[in-house]
């Protein structure tokens, strides 16, 4: 256990040492160039912030795997899916990128860790009755959930530290459950994790409230697209019996707040697509909470349905993961009728 624990301190810590030193030095570049975030009506930033954030992540990152990692079982495969997100969202961080290029190199990126590196979900462990899937159903659902939760993390990055704070509690709890895997095709992830982490905790000394540089599309779509993999890893892995639940539980907020905007933005008529400041974090802004007080609450959120499930691990098949489905429908329902209820006052006082 003890080996166990510091192989991984190892890598965090170097990952965590080159993103805290790089980041001044990006700052004062970022300043330098102009390369800025403007505010707008959608941003809750009241100056103009670098967003090269997630340059020093990546560097921290990146360094770290390579020098204490093991590149066997696919991961040089993630590393290489890693490398063309991160310059997509580089080049989107300096010069805007349509969305169609963004899309293409996704799509690249999962098509490398999936048939290349065999990454894929091959089994629901019982949910809605489903045990193993047929492969190209599997390949199928599998390009939807590396897709999905890579954007899920790009669209909750609206608030400073909450993309981060989040991002740190799934990648910790990933990271525990691959170190103390017995296989060694899965505990060679926790390097992996632990390198994110690292770099996900030095990068946040700069992105709380009040945050002196964002992590930008390069930050969040790297994040995000590392841990739409560990999370298929994860469920492969099968550490708990209802790891596809647990997975979900893991990832509840980004989860829960795209599936949330997406279908408001439907159902008023819009494109899924456009942007809004419908998000669960502008709501909460919205009814008065500081920025730092929504980010403790809703990691606090997160870590309750992870609870929650680590309390139901040896549940099998579908109940725990309607029961995280449920948990995700109520926090929206309970948000916004809260909003709604706060608008309807508001009209009211304006009337009177």
């Amino acid at each position: 256990m003890d080996y166990t624990i510091f192989r991984n301190i190892l890598p965090m810590s170097w990952a965590f040492l080159v993103t805290i030193f790089a980041i001044p030095a990006i700052i004062h570049l970022a300043h330098k160039k102009r390369l800025l975030d403007e505010p707008n009506l959608r941003t809750m930033h009241e100056m103009k912030t670098p967003r090269l954030g997630g340059l020093a992540i990546f560097a921290g990152f990146i360094s770290a795997i390579t020098i204490f990692g093991n590149m066997n079982y696919s991961v040089q495969h993630l590393l290489a899916g890693c490398v063309i997100i991160f310059f997509i969202g580089l080049k989107d961080d300096i010069e805007a990128v349509s969305p169609f290029k963004k899309f293409f190199i996704q799509v690249l990126a999962t098509i490398i860790v999936m048939f290349m590196g065999d990454t894929y979900i091959t089994n629901f462990y019982g949910v809605f009755g489903i045990e193993e899937l047929d492969q190209g159903i599997s390949y199928l659902f599998t390009f939807f959930v590396i897709i999905g939760i890579t954007n899920a993390f790009n669209l909750i990055d609206g608030l400073d530290g909450l993309a981060g704070s989040i991002g740190a509690i799934a990648t910790s709890t990933f990271a525990l459950y691959f170190a103390f895997s017995e296989e060694v095709k899965y505990s060679v992830y926790s390097y992996v994790a632990f390198s994110l982490l690292g770099s996900i905790v030095g990068f946040l000394r700069y992105n709380m409230s009040k945050a002196i540089i964002f992590m930008g599309d390069t930050g969040s779509l790297l994040m995000g697209f590392i841990l739409s993999v560990l999370s298929v890893k994860f469920i492969e892995m099968k550490p708990t019996a209802n790891a596809p639940a647990m997975a979900m539980a893991i990832l509840i907020i980004p989860i829960t707040d795209t599936l949330r905007v997406f279908f408001l933005r439907v159902i008023n008529g819009k494109s899924p697509f456009s942007p809004d400041k419908n998000h669960i974090h502008h709501r909460l802004i919205g009814l008065g909470f500081s920025q730092i007080a929504v980010v403790a609450l809703l990691c606090t959120i997160n870590m309750i349905i992870v609870v929650l499930m680590l309390l139901s691990k040896d549940v099998y098949g579908t109940m725990p993961v309607l029961g995280v489905v449920l948990y995700g429908v109520v926090l929206s329902v309970v948000i916004e009728l809260v909003h709604q209820l706060k608008v309807k006052r508001q009209k009211q006082n304006v009337a009177s």
